[in-house]
């Protein structure tokens, strides 16, 4: 690498040195003051600290709550349900398209059944809850909501986010079932009905984090996730929804990699972005124009050559989220470039977010880098960047026809060749492996799902359908139907269904028979 051209990996040239004169525009708002680029809240982690959350599913629902229980005792503040990829995209555990991935990426849930045993023991009121889920996201709402009122709880009092996020589905993922259309209307109901009965849930957390694990730079991240915001936003204000209402209720979720400054500078920008966006489209309340947002450490970035290496990797990105400003913190274990982590990386994972709060001196005064010639000159940067992107993305009619184009595929992929192309090339060093290789890897004891799960939730399956009143779930599913062609809002009909048992996927299809799927 030459000394003359160093770049962040969004390729921002770094200069050898900064100084005040690089800084052209200071910020000298405080934390808690509109833009917020040094926080959203003015004590920051020495009022309270970043919520410590540990994503976590696997298997059966029982297995899952072992683990959570497990964490709970660890010292976790909040939980993070991983779903399988069937029930990602709407599909029963017996179903066809199922065979092989039931339980094998996160926990397999079909009925109220699995989320009554997926949170025994649990109470609801007390935990707040992050479900990573998009096109089923309204079915875990409703699944979530039934088992609360069972509990007895306050609807008010539960907390908690499901991602339904489903533009960065189109772009990025690809665990989507309706076209981009009704998928909005969804989303949007969701808005309208949280409002009034859960105004404590963040109905979508916006996320960054899967467009950067597709490939994109830290700049696309931003821009490309703040663009799906603003869709997002102005597809509620069509709905006639209230911007200084929903606005509150809006989270973000992004990555955060191993550039430690670029990473805080991703961070403090997005911030000043997102408050500028919602201020210009109306809103009055600086509360919902505060990016308020949830990090995970870089899955993408976890290497299974030397896999023990991943530990300095997770705690270089804790810090950045840390020194960024963040919310809320996932840090992934050691092995998960290899298997889903064991129960000794998990708590290895927990341990670096609690030495980095208790022992590094990182939460103790707000925002310590600001200031920094080199970070408050790069936060400019990336914000001026991301901006560009975002202008384009307007110019072609925003996200949604910018998906539907390519666009953002496109951009995303060019990112993630481009990268590959610079480790092939050792103009990129990943230390294990492009340089520093061993010849004797450490083996690391992996952790397997076996494929006996799927014939123990299919049996579930049909215990429950012989045992529960099939004339109620005939007629909630009809009331689906009518619902969802008539444009009324469908969420009370979703959580009359669930509370009737009936499952993710008759639900799914009753939908995919009225929108079709998206191709």
């Amino acid at each position: 690498m030459s000394t003359n051209n160093i770049t962040t990996d969004s390729g921002i040239s770094i200069k050898e040195t900064y100084t005040s004169a690089d800084v052209s525009n200071h910020d000298a708002s405080l934390a808690g003051q509109y833009p917020f680029t040094r926080g959203v809240q003015s004590s920051m982690y020495r009022g309270k600290l970043w919520t410590m959350r540990q994503y976590a599913g696997f298997s059966t629902a029982e297995e899952s709550n072992k683990r959570y229980h497990y964490l709970l005792d660890q010292g976790v503040s909040g939980l993070s349900v991983a779903f399988d990829l069937p029930t990602q995209i709407g599909y029963d555990s017996d179903h066809p398209l199922a065979d092989g991935e039931v339980g094998k990426v996160g926990v397999a849930i079909d009925s109220l059944e699995d989320i009554e045993k997926l949170f025994e023991g649990i109470k609801l009121e007390n935990v707040s809850t992050s479900m990573t889920i998009n096109a089923t996201g309204f079915i875990l709402l409703a699944f979530y909501v039934a088992l609360a009122k069972k509990q007895g709880a306050g609807l008010t009092k539960i907390s908690g986010t499901i991602q339904n996020d489903i533009l960065k589905e189109y772009a990025a993922r690809g665990t989507y079932i309706y076209p981009p259309k009704p998928s909005m209307r969804i989303i949007t109901d969701i808005f309208e009905w949280c409002s009034k009965e859960l105004p404590k849930w963040n109905t979508i957390s916006i996320s960054g984090y899967h467009i950067r694990e597709a490939g994109s730079t830290a700049v696309q991240e931003i821009a490309f996730t703040l663009s799906n915001g603003k869709a997002y936003v102005k597809a509620a204000l069509e709905k006639g929804l209230d911007i200084n209402v929903f606005g509150k209720r809006l989270s973000f979720f992004f990555n955060s990699h191993n550039n430690l400054f670029e990473e805080v500078a991703k961070f403090r920008a997005a911030r000043r972005m997102w408050a500028k966006i919602m201020k210009d489209l109306g809103a009055t309340d600086e509360k919902a124009m505060m990016l308020r947002f949830h990090t995970q450490t870089g899955g993408s970035t976890l290497t299974a050559q030397q896999p023990m290496n991943n530990i300095s990797r997770v705690t270089v990105q804790t810090l950045a989220a840390v020194l960024g400003g963040t919310q809320s913190l996932h840090t992934n274990g050691y092995d998960e470039a290899l298997s889903l982590p064991t129960e000794s990386a998990a708590r290895i994972a927990l341990r670096t977010q609690q030495i980095v709060a208790y022992e590094s001196g990182a939460a103790d005064t707000v925002d310590p880098l600001a200031g920094s010639y080199y970070v408050e000159t790069l936060t400019d940067e990336v914000e001026k960047e991301a901006w560009k992107l975002i202008e384009a993305i307007d110019a072609m009619g925003g996200s949604v026809a910018a998906i539907e184009e390519g666009f953002i595929q496109d951009e995303i992929a060019r990112s993630a060749y481009k990268y590959q192309q610079s480790i092939e090339d050792e103009s990129k060093i990943i230390v294990g492996v492009n340089k520093f290789i061993s010849e004797d890897e450490e083996k690391i004891p992996g952790f397997k799902i076996d494929d006996s799960i799927q014939i123990m939730q299919s049996e579930k399956l049909k215990a429950l359908r012989q045992k529960r009143n099939n004339e109620l779930v005939k007629e909630c599913l009809n009331e689906l139907t009518d619902a969802a062609n008539s444009g009324k809002n469908i969420m009370p009909v979703v959580l009359k269904a669930v509370e009737s048992y009936c499952t993710l996927g008759e639900i799914a299809d009753t939908l995919r028979k009225v929108f079709g799927e998206h191709r």
